[in-house]
């Protein structure tokens, strides 16, 4: 029985980039062998780990998305034990849930792809057109909407990265709620 799985991987820092291509690669060709599917490889880069880990601060993190059974798990989780490169790896079942949104997002892609792709590239220019034979506005109409209509302002796409808590931060508490202080 295939299932979906994710594994983790913090590669050591100090590894090439050939190297760490190579673990990545490695961990394919095993999924491969033994009949599963690599469904999306996401590699992070280097970040700072939350405590040292070998004496190493930092890590390239790299996460996998596969399809494949039990028992390639066991020999995908023998292999990165034995690996020099490999700080830590975590393989978890995914949400099966999650897996199914995630299948329809795709698909639902694709076939606006292949739609994309299949339309005559006529069409926006038929459009452009129509959009310039619209009624002309009186002289007035327009200084006075010019003034009003000033260019609409930017919108600023904020970045959200993973967050990765130092050892000994603080958690953070929503306003409001009190918290206790328990001493030893």
């Amino acid at each position: 029985m295939r299932r979906d799985y994710e594994l983790g991987l913090i590669v050591n820092p100090e590894a090439s980039e050939e190297e760490t291509r190579g673990v990545i690669e490695r961990v394919e060709q095993i999924v491969a062998n033994h009949g599963g599917q690599v469904v999306r490889v996401n590699q992070w880069g280097r970040r700072r780990l939350a405590y040292p880990i070998e004496r190493q601060r930092d890590g390239f993190y790299v996460f996998i998305d596969m399809i494949l059974t039990p028992e390639t798990v066991a020999e995908l989780e023998r292999t990165l034990r034995v690996s020099e490169r490999v700080l830590r790896h975590m393989v978890r079942r995914r949400d099966p849930k999650a897996v199914q949104k995630e299948r329809e997002e795709r698909e639902a892609r694709a076939a606006a792809t292949a739609a994309a792709s299949a339309a005559p590239e006529s069409e926006p220019v038929v459009e452009a057109q129509e959009q310039i034979q619209e009624e002309p506005q009186p002289a007035e109409a327009s200084a006075e909407s010019a003034t009003e209509e000033e260019a609409p302002p930017a919108v600023e796409a904020e970045v959200v990265e993973p967050a990765v808590e130092e050892a000994g931060a603080e958690p953070a508490v929503p306003d409001g709620e009190e918290t206790e202080t328990i001493e030893a």
